[in-house]
């Protein structure tokens, strides 16, 4: 990864963004939820949005709420709003970020990681077969909802030179050349890959930039659930039938690399790129919640994932 050679950066400061404005637009579970967590953590003034609240599942139909979020960044010592958007609704949208310059009068960081596609993905299904609509509103959520959000703010974060935009992805580059076993899936992850690349270019003029990043095999609340785990019993998940779970990780993990990243004077070396989790604990010394520093893309790339054997995931951590 261009960059990174020989750089190992430690944040000896507790709150280093604390003059940062953080915008988390999809913060309600999962990565978006510890990203804002660990900005806030970091000394970031974090506005976090979802659509599902106390009152109000999304059709992800998922228990987790936008309140819960900003109850953890408190939590953390950190400061910040949660705030009910929908950001397929460019009204909505554009409210939010004329809050944002109302109340604080400058954007230093986008991070788009909306998503709310998995009741629509059909896996291993070919297109024709698929049911259309499904497929477009995946798009939707997945894609189209991190354009819009990107048309309102970017207009705010470069009034002032050193916005970051991070893109929130799954795979990186590499691991997306091969086909993702879903159309509209495969469309959707590589797209906002893309689209990092371009607000990247797009931003330089403006001494800003736009990075694409993925977690690895994530042990979000979601995925627990589908295995029937908790964080505390995950690896009781790990099987012939799911060999790579051995090398999942938690949310925070690329949190907390993102939270370093964010603190980062040279970031914008890693312009248009997609970094991964397992190279921020190679470049900032960040660990996963049990210490460990799992690198799943650097598994796949030596495993490879068709296999069913459980391999000893010790060296990749």
């Amino acid at each position: 990864m261009s960059g990174l050679a020989g750089i190992v950066m430690a944040m000896t400061d507790t709150r280093p963004l604390a003059d940062r404005v953080a915008l988390v637009a999809g913060a309600t579970r999962g990565c978006g939820r510890a990203i804002a967590v660990e900005l806030a953590r970091a000394g970031a003034f974090v506005y976090a949005t979802g659509r599902s609240t106390t009152s109000r599942r999304s059709e992800m139909d998922r228990p987790e709420t936008i309140e819960q979020t900003q109850d953890l960044m408190e939590a953390a010592g950190g400061r910040g709003a949660a705030v009910v958007v929908d950001h397929l609704v460019p009204d909505q949208v554009r409210a939010l970020v004329n809050r944002v310059r109302v109340e604080q009068g400058r954007l230093d960081v986008l991070v788009n990681d909306i998503w709310g596609g998995d009741p629509f993905a059909e896996w291993d299904k070919p297109l024709w077969e698929q049911d259309l609509g499904k497929g477009l509103h995946l798009l939707d959520v997945g894609l189209h909802s991190h354009i819009i959000t990107s048309h309102f703010a970017l207009g705010l974060l470069v009034e002032k030179p050193g916005g970051l935009v991070l893109e929130i992805t799954d795979g990186t580059n590499e691991f997306n050349t091969d086909y993702r076993g879903e159309l509209f899936y495969d469309l959707c992850k590589t797209s906002i890959n893309r689209i990092a690349l371009a607000q990247a270019r797009m931003l330089e003029p403006f001494g800003g930039t736009a990075i694409g990043v993925t977690p690895g095999f994530l042990r979000s609340e979601a995925m627990l659930d589908h295995f029937g785990v908790t964080e505390a019993t995950w690896r009781d998940a790990v099987s012939k039938d799911n060999p790579h779970f051995s090398l999942s990780e938690t949310p925070t993990y690329v949190a907390r690399g993102i939270a370093r990243l964010v603190a980062d004077p040279d970031a914008k070396r890693f312009a248009g790129q997609v970094l991964y989790s397992g190279l921020f604990a190679d470049a900032y010394g960040v660990t996963d919640l049990d210490g460990s520093a799992p690198n799943f893309e650097r598994y796949a790339r030596e495993n490879g994932l068709d296999s069913k054997e459980i391999i000893d995931d010790a060296k990749y951590r």
